[in-house]
């Protein structure tokens, strides 16, 4: 949580240079198209960038993608903000905290959602063989590892403990990097952890057992992540942003349509084995955000104190 709001706290800074001067414009190469920079995770939700950009789909749309990868959301909101990048990748909760701390980010694509399927996520709360953990109610007391605190993933199991009956207030969390968390899973250092894919079929690999699948308690058409902007980029420069959204569409309807590409795409930004690429459970792309999801985070992440002032989802949502 710490490394969040540091990564916030530079960025609140950044608006004050962005809007002195820097508009964060995208320049054109010799081939006419716009070069846009977009910032991103090197993990599996954000393979129809990659995809798109092979299959043509961001050229035929006047678009040169360049993608930087980063860590987190907390060092690619700042990035956004800054002009540094045009686009970014993060969680719906973080772009949420983001804004209720006056970080002017603007969310213009979706970026992932869940499978919808109980059981067959691509993240998924998880246990280690024959622990004595069956259900979320049973997590009152317990230790629980997420990726980061006060986020997208711990709101998330807290609405699994909740309509497991139990309370989740008594559910202790961690922060834990997904990469750690099959080995801390299996050492028992940690009762649970809330991972996703590919730290998700590594547990399982080792003999895990899901216990719960998170996003889908939230919604079952969950907006986990999205693409987004700065305000002040998106004011400046509606066009790319309008062709950005399209393109985007268009990869994301691809990738829904062509899982094996997807994982073949994931293979040139990761370091994923391809024996472990084929297992793992692909997550769902859908073109649209789906708002009634974000709406629900957004309660949930009030009742979890995660924000100063309520989002405001009309200024945040395209």
């Amino acid at each position: 949580m710490q490394r969040l709001f540091v990564g916030l706290a530079a960025a609140l800074l950044l608006v004050g240079a962005t809007a002195c001067g820097s508009s964060g414009g995208s320049a054109s190469d010799s081939d006419g198209l716009t070069s846009v920079k977009v910032g991103v995770i090197p993990i599996v939700d954000v393979a129809p960038l990659y995809l798109g950009q092979q299959k043509g789909i961001y050229e035929k749309y006047g678009l040169d993608l360049s993608m930087t990868t980063a860590q987190g959301g907390s060092a690619i909101v700042p990035g956004v903000v800054s002009g540094q990048f045009q686009f970014g990748f993060s969680n719906t909760t973080s772009l949420m905290v983001a804004q209720s701390n006056g970080v002017q980010v603007k969310a213009v694509a979706n970026g992932v959602a869940t499978t919808g399927a109980d059981g067959a996520d691509y993240g998924a709360l998880v246990v280690r063989k024959g622990s004595t953990l069956k259900s979320a109610k049973d997590l009152e007391g317990r230790t629980v590892a997420v990726n980061t605190l006060k986020n997208i993933l711990d709101t998330s199991v807290r609405e699994s403990v909740r309509k497991a009956g139990a309370d989740p207030s008594k559910v202790k969390f961690v922060e834990l990097a997904f990469d750690q968390m099959p080995a801390a899973v299996e050492k028992g250092q940690v009762d649970a952890a809330m991972a996703v894919e590919p730290a998700l079929t590594g547990i399982l690999n080792e003999g895990g057992v899901q216990i719960a699948s998170p996003y889908v308690d939230v919604a079952k058409d969950l907006t986990v992540a999205m693409y987004f902007t700065s305000q002040n980029y998106a004011q400046q420069n509606p066009d790319v942003v309008a062709d950005f959204q399209k393109a985007t569409a268009e990869a994301l309807t691809y990738a829904n349509e062509h899982p094996e590409e997807v994982r073949e795409a994931v293979s040139t930004y990761t370091e994923i084995p391809s024996a472990v690429l084929s297992e793992i459970t692909l997550p769902k792309w859908p073109a649209d955000i789906s708002r009634t999801s974000v709406e629900t985070l957004r309660e949930l992440g009030e009742q979890d104190g995660l924000f100063k002032t309520a989002p405001d989802l009309d200024e945040l949502l395209p």
